[in-house]
């Protein structure tokens, strides 16, 4: 009886790891599947840091001076920008950088010189296509808006004072990323900014003025892409 039932537990552990060898041959291509499906999916998030040039329109006026028009300084910022995938198609991007302009006048008044200083926060949301059927060359379009905020603003020699308004405005957009890899790629991106704030200046003899800065800037960024 003794060696019958051995024989019996070592046949039973024979069909047992038998099983369990084809249950594992059955199980590892769907294991294979899965895995390869969890390791294809991408982060949503992506990360693009830019060298972005800021080009102004050059036009506005104070109301009541006939002929009067303003010019605003061209800057180069670094800028950084947050871009959360939706879906491999749609994304919405933040971007986020601070900038600096110098008022001038001109036209009739060009004889103030420079009227004020001003610094910029533009934080700018815009919604995206992508485009995806171009291999590592990844195009996209988008539109959004745009809300600016002015600080640290001078009058300088004629003002003694000046107070530009945080002001919205739209924004369209287009770029491209071409991707060296799965994660890392170079960006090259413009974006159009319609941002015309009012203003209220205060003269050195205490007279009160106001107008419209037509800043309109173009922002042309290139930079690096990360993709998480």
């Amino acid at each position: 009886m003794g060696f019958k039932r051995t024989m019996g537990l070592v046949g039973a552990a024979a069909m047992l790891a038998t099983t369990g060898q084809a249950l594992a041959a059955d199980l590892s291509p769907q294991q294979d599947a899965v895995m390869a499906a969890a390791a294809s999916q991408k982060s949503p998030w992506q990360i693009r840091v830019r060298a972005l040039g800021v080009i102004t329109e050059d036009s506005g006026s104070v109301d009541g001076i006939a002929g009067s028009d303003l010019s605003y300084s061209d800057t180069v910022i670094p800028e950084l920008d947050i871009t959360y995938y939706f879906t491999d198609n749609i994304a919405a991007e933040l971007i986020l950088g601070t900038t600096w302009a110098d008022v001038k006048g001109e036209g009739s008044i060009s004889a103030l010189g420079t009227v004020g200083e001003t610094w910029l926060l533009p934080p700018t949301l815009t919604l995206q296509y992508h485009f995806t059927n171009f291999g590592q060359f990844k195009p996209y379009v988008g539109a959004g808006v745009n809300y600016t905020i002015f600080y640290s603003q001078d009058g300088k020699n004629a003002m003694s004072d000046l107070d530009i308004e945080n002001t919205w405005g739209a924004a369209l957009q287009v770029g491209f990323d071409y991707m060296i890899d799965d994660n890392w790629g170079v960006n090259l991106d413009v974006k159009k900014l319609f941002l015309e704030p009012d203003y209220d200046i205060t003269m050195n003899d205490g007279t009160k003025l106001s107008g419209k800065a037509e800043l309109n800037p173009w922002l042309v960024g290139a930079g690096i892409t990360y993709r998480f």
